[in-house]
C-alpha cells in the first residue's frame, strides 16, 4: 500500500516537472504540447497507484489535473471521462466533491449534445444525495433532471425509473400532489404503452395506483375514492387486487373514525404482504390524520 503511494506521488511531481518544462520558451519550441500529454498519463498513473492504496481522496484530485489539462487540449470527451474517473474516487471520500466533479462532466457532455451521459451522471449525483449525502430535496432536482434528459433522448424506461424515485420522495416530503401527478403519469404511460399483459406490468401497475391512492388519502378521502374510481376504469383488474381491497376497508374506517379498524386492516394485509419505510410512513401519516380530524369528509 504505502509502496503504491510513494510510486503515486513520484508520478504526480513527474507530471509536475514535465508541466513546468513545456511552459518555457525552449519548451514550447520543443514538443510542449507532448509533455502536457505524458503529464496527463503521468497523472492518470498516479491515480490509479492512489487507488491501489485506498487513497481515493488523492487518486480523485490526479484524475481532476488530468481532466483540466484534457480540458485545456480541447479533448473534451477524455475531460469528462476523467472527471466521471475522479467522481468515483471522492464517492469513497467525500461526496460533494464527487458532485462537483460529476457537474463538470455533465457541463461537457450536454455542450457536446450527449444528453443520455448527462443523464446518467445526473442521476448518479441523486444516489448521492440519497445515500451518502443525504438531501432528499436535491436528490429530487438531479432525479428530475435525469428524468427530463431521458424523456429527451426517447428513454422512457430510465425516464419513468428517475420519476418514480421523485415521487417517492417527494410522498416523503409531503408533496403529495407532485407524487400522485408522476404514479398516475407513469402507470397511464404503461397502460397506453402496452396491454398489460405482462406480469410485470400488471405488479407495476396495482403498485403505483395503490401509492397514488395512500398520498391521495394523506390529502382528502373523498378525492382518494374518486381517484379509486378513476383507477378501477384504467385498470379493471386493479379491483381485484389485496390493495384495491386495503384501500377500500381503510376509506370506510376513517370515514368511521375506526383507528382500531384501521390499524388491524394494516397488521392483515402486513402479515401477508409486508410493507416498507415508504408504506409504513405514509399509512402512520394518514392514521394520524383519524385520529387529528373529527370530519375527514
Amino acid at each position: 500500500m504505502a509502496d503504491n503511494e510513494q510510486k503515486a506521488l513520484q508520478l504526480v511531481a513527474e507530471a509536475q516537472k514535465k508541466l513546468t518544462s513545456s511552459k518555457g520558451f525552449f519548451g514550447s519550441l520543443f514538443g510542449g504540447s507532448s509533455k502536457v500529454e505524458e503529464a496527463v498519463e503521468c497523472y492518470q498513473r498516479a491515480a490509479n497507484m492512489f487507488k491501489m492504496a485506498k487513497k481515493w481522496g488523492s487518486a480523485g484530485q490526479a484524475f481532476t489535473h488530468a481532466a483540466e489539462l484534457h480540458g485545456k487540449a480541447g479533448s473534451r470527451h477524455d475531460a469528462a471521462t476523467n472527471y466521471v474517473d475522479a467522481a468515483n474516487c471522492f464517492k469513497k471520500s467525500d461526496p460533494e466533491e464527487a458532485v462537483s466533479s460529476l457537474l463538470k462532466a455533465i457541463e461537457i457532455y450536454t455542450d457536446m449534445g450527449r444528453f443520455t451521459m448527462a443523464a446518467k451522471h445526473h442521476q448518479s449525483i441523486a444516489e448521492i444525495y440519497e445515500t451518502e449525502a443525504v438531501d432528499l430535496e436535491r436528490s429530487v432536482q438531479h432525479y428530475e433532471q435525469a428524468a427530463d434528459y431521458f424523456r429527451g433522448e426517447e428513454s422512457n424506461s430510465s425516464a419513468n425509473k428517475c420519476l418514480l424515485k421523485v415521487a417517492q420522495y417527494a410522498a416523503q416530503l409531503e408533496n403529495y400532489e407532485k407524487a400522485i401527478q408522476i404514479y398516475e403519469q407513469v402507470t397511464n404511460y404503461q397502460v397506453a404503452s402496452s396491454s398489460l399483459e405482462s406480469s410485470l406490468l400488471k405488479y407495476s401497475a396495482k403498485e403505483y395506483f395503490f401509492r397514488a391512492a395512500l398520498c391521495h388519502l394523506c390529502v382528502d378521502v373523498l378525492n382518494a375514492q374518486h381517484a379509486l374510481e378513476r383507477y378501477q376504469e384504467l385498470y379493471p383488474a386493479f379491483q381485484d387486487s389485496r390493495e384495491f381491497k386495503l384501500l377500500k376497508v381503510l376509506i370506510d374506517h376513517m370515514e368511521e373514525q375506526n383507528v382500531d379498524g384501521f390499524t388491524e386492516a394494516v397488521k392483515d394485509y402486513d402479515s401477508i404482504s409486508r410493507l416498507d419505510q415508504w408504506y409504513t410512513t405514509i399509512l402512520l401519516r394518514i392514521k394520524k390524520q383519524v385520529n387529528d380530524n373529527p370530519d375527514l369528509r
